[in-house]
């Protein structure tokens, strides 16, 4: 009898070690979580909201992700994600280009567009001529001396009629857009209507904006775009779709409740950048959900003929170190 509850008393300690807490918890060790970084093109701002609003509402943590969101290096986002030291980041259709032209592209796939449509231009002042692209003729322009940049400028003149040769280029190192074309500094610059001409609503400022996206099909390329690494798509496509997912969860929310994803955006800015700019991300807050899905029915989808539009341009134009061939770069399978 001694022996049988020694045996009783010792199944007992084995099966109680097997269960959790008194509440009937198990204390079993929970999947860990697949750990993702992804990298920004610039400061935090309402291109990125949807991804901090996924983050901020627990939908990464639900997809069983463990999501970081840093800074770009120098050598910006693309060069990060190539590497495998971010496993997704932000750049622009453009600038994806030079990383995919070379003798090695970098393993980098363009995997949703943040924005449906390239919604820059150029902005000046009201009333100045300066409402078509003919008006440039003769004008100061900012640039940051790109030669994408540059052709796309001669290309919308050429179309107006006009000569591109005539403008006086300066380098941009404006940081306060609407600022310099009050006090003459400049008469046109390049921005992200979003930010840069919402920016000059909020001041009371008369400008005239010239959207790229009015002259062709090759001048509405994607930017934003989200990029991957694609060695990470191909070894984790669960995990890849899941992060989507998730993300695409986060920019129809931003949508939906512009006032609080503005908020949330605004709290999840760890770099400062943001502070004393409530109004403003407001603003663009609300003028975003308009442009990140547009006429889609999906978020972030990518338009075939738009993207190869774009980088044909691009082989026509010598603007890449080797031709872009149909299909490069993007692909829309691991959208939601």
């Amino acid at each position: 009898m001694r022996k049988t509850m020694i045996l009783l008393l010792a199944l007992a300690m084995l099966v109680l070690a097997g269960c959790g807490s008194a509440g009937g918890q198990s204390t079993a060790a929970q999947p860990e979580k697949t750990k993702i970084t992804f990298v920004l093109d610039w400061t935090p701002n309402t291109n990125h909201t949807g991804v901090y609003v996924a983050q901020a509402k627990g939908f990464y943590e639900e997809a069983g992700l463990d999501v970081t969101i840093v800074q770009p290096p120098e050598d910006g986002a693309t060069a990060l994600v190539g590497a495998g030291k971010a496993q997704f980041g932000v750049t622009g259709q453009d600038t994806l280009a030079g990383a995919l032209a070379l003798d090695e592209p970098l393993p980098v796939t363009a995997v949703a567009a943040l924005l449906q449509h390239n919604t820059s231009g150029l902005i000046a002042r009201a009333g100045e001529g300066l409402d078509r692209p003919a008006g440039l003729e003769g004008r100061v322009y900012a640039t940051w001396n790109s030669p994408v940049e540059l052709a796309m400028i001669r290309y919308m003149m050429e179309a107006d009629g006009a000569d591109y040769d005539t403008v006086t280029l300066i380098p941009n190192n404006f940081t306060d857009e609407p600022g310099a074309l009050a006090a003459n500094q400049v008469d046109a610059l390049w921005v992200f209507y979003g930010w840069g001409a919402i920016t000059a609503d909020l001041r009371g400022f008369d400008y005239d904006f010239i959207y790229f996206k009015d002259y062709g099909q090759v001048m509405d390329y994607y930017t934003p775009i989200m990029t991957a690494n694609t060695d990470f798509l191909a070894e984790n496509p669960e995990a890849a779709k899941a992060f989507m997912a998730a993300t695409a969860k986060g920019y129809e929310y931003a949508i939906e409740n512009p006032e609080e994803a503005a908020q949330i955006l605004i709290d999840g800015d760890n770099t400062g950048s943001l502070k004393g700019s409530e109004e403003l991300v407001l603003a663009s807050q609300k003028w975003m959900c308009d442009q990140y899905k547009a006429e889609v029915d999906r978020w972030g989808y990518i338009d075939p003929a738009r993207w190869d539009a774009f980088y044909t341009w691009l082989t026509e134009n010598d603007l890449c170190a080797k031709p872009l061939e149909p299909g490069t770069g993007f692909t829309n399978d691991f959208l939601p």
